[in-house]
């Protein structure tokens, strides 16, 4: 995720000789961005203090990283974190700085994504102008007043892509089921719900009205929906699945 969202940033114009990525095991792209000018793996000494450092490391590996972290950063620094279940007051008591905490999710590699962020109270509006303005050039963003609500977006923007990309997945083994090559069935499924998504993101339609364009009464999808919406349906197994998310992400800050 933090690559992607360097890859915008860098598109987009940020000069990448100002960048420094930190990065043990760095990939190919990485190594990719860094003969393009960027910055990787320089000694903190060589570095000084940055004005903005975004933290995209696993959550479970901060406690480690993070303390490599606080020789970047000052007082003035904007400290962005990406990392799920990540508190702030855990990110300033670790890095210090002034803390974002926000959440993207996958398709900001392609800008298509969806951020939500959280400033902490030191924030300055300065401050999260600049936030605002990294974190939307991988799509749009939200802020909101309450640390309290990350865990739930976690749990439905922040895991929602492997959602759908599990609802292509089984909708392509559910079409082999019904007797599809699997070929052609992988292909349906997967333009299906590429197609939809991209109709819900250009319609002003809500996506119930949507959904109720496509059903005809007593038709081949309302017999799907009876399925689909009943008592053991979609609906309460997504809210379990949401709810199961949302704690995790709350057993990350422990």
């Amino acid at each position: 995720m933090g690559g992607a969202m360097l890859t915008g940033w860098l598109a987009q114009g940020l000069d990448p000789k100002r960048v420094v990525v930190i990065e043990p095991h760095p990939s190919a792209e990485i190594n990719a961005l860094a003969a393009k000018g960027v910055r990787l793996n320089s000694p903190a000494k060589q570095v000084g203090e940055v004005d903005t450092l975004v933290v995209a490391v696993k959550p479970q590996s901060f406690r480690e990283a993070g303390a490599a972290l606080k020789a970047f950063t000052g007082p003035s620094t904007l400290v962005v974190s990406i990392m799920a279940g990540t508190t702030i007051a855990s990110l300033e008591a670790v890095c210090g700085g002034s803390v974002v905490r926000a959440m993207p999710n996958t398709p900001a590699a392609i800008g298509r994504g969806i951020t939500v962020a959280v400033a902490a109270k030191k924030v300055s509006a300065a401050q999260r102008a600049i936030a605002d303005a990294f974190l939307r050039a991988t799509g749009s963003v939200e802020w909101v007043a309450r640390e309290s609500l990350m865990d739930a977006v976690t749990a439905v923007s922040g895991s929602g892509p492997a959602y759908v990309f599990l609802l292509a997945e089984e909708l392509a083994r559910a079409g082999v089921e019904a007797g599809l090559p699997a070929e052609l069935a992988t292909k349906l499924a997967r333009e299906t719900v590429a197609g939809s998504g991209e109709l819900l993101h250009r319609s002003d339609l809500a996506s119930a009205t949507l959904r109720q364009n496509v059903t005809s009464p007593g038709g081949t999808t309302a017999a799907a929906l009876d399925v689909l919406m009943g008592p053991n349906g979609l609906q309460p197994l997504l809210t379990r699945a949401v709810a199961a998310a949302t704690q995790r992400s709350k057993d990350l800050a422990k």
